[in-house]
């Protein structure tokens, strides 16, 4: 039987992952097997520019924090996991490792996650890691918008300078 300040730490350690998942729009599982320190350097300083927490987390006190969220990662939850969460973009995290990944070969790699309440598989995070960010996205698809209001406002300038540079010729 453990120790009793034992079991208190690990109870407030799956209370405070279990609190990470709820709060989170993007929760990505990560083996990291094979990582130098350098590369871990590297790799959290992107999570933070990116606005992601990452952490290496115990297995078992994950399972129990999935639980508690309605979440069953019993098959992602061995050898070595670091979990990367984030309450912002939820395609940050996946985004992340995709490009570590591409940089350095054979390193990383994603075991499955969950993106806005929906459980995704390794292949399915890969596929969101190479889209851009969301304010990527939001600035093409206003660009998209814009285009057909700036060839309308170009026509019309062009209208405008046709009409004023005839105008005096044909009094004249």
């Amino acid at each position: 039987m453990p120790n009793a300040k034992v079991l208190e730490s690990k109870k407030a350690v799956v209370e405070a992952l279990s609190g990470k998942i709820k709060e989170a729009t993007s929760v990505v599982f990560v083996d990291y097997k094979g990582i130098t320190v350098a590369q871990d350097t590297e790799l959290r300083k992107s999570f933070r520019d990116a606005g992601v927490e990452y952490s290496v987390v115990k297995n078992t006190l994950t399972r129990f924090a999935a639980k508690n969220n309605g979440y069953d990662f019993d098959d992602l939850l061995n050898g070595t996991t670091a979990m990367a969460v984030t309450t912002g973009d939820p395609i940050a995290p996946a985004r992340v490792v995709c490009e570590f990944a591409k940089k350095n070969k054979n390193v990383l790699s994603i075991k499955g996650g969950v993106v806005e309440g929906s459980v995704l598989t390794a292949d399915q995070l890969n596929g969101f890691g190479e889209l851009p960010s969301k304010n990527a996205l939001v600035a093409q698809v206003l660009g998209t918008f814009l285009a057909p209001i700036s060839s309308l406002a170009f026509v019309l300038d062009q209208i405008r300078e046709q009409k004023e540079g005839g105008a005096p010729a044909a009094e004249a």
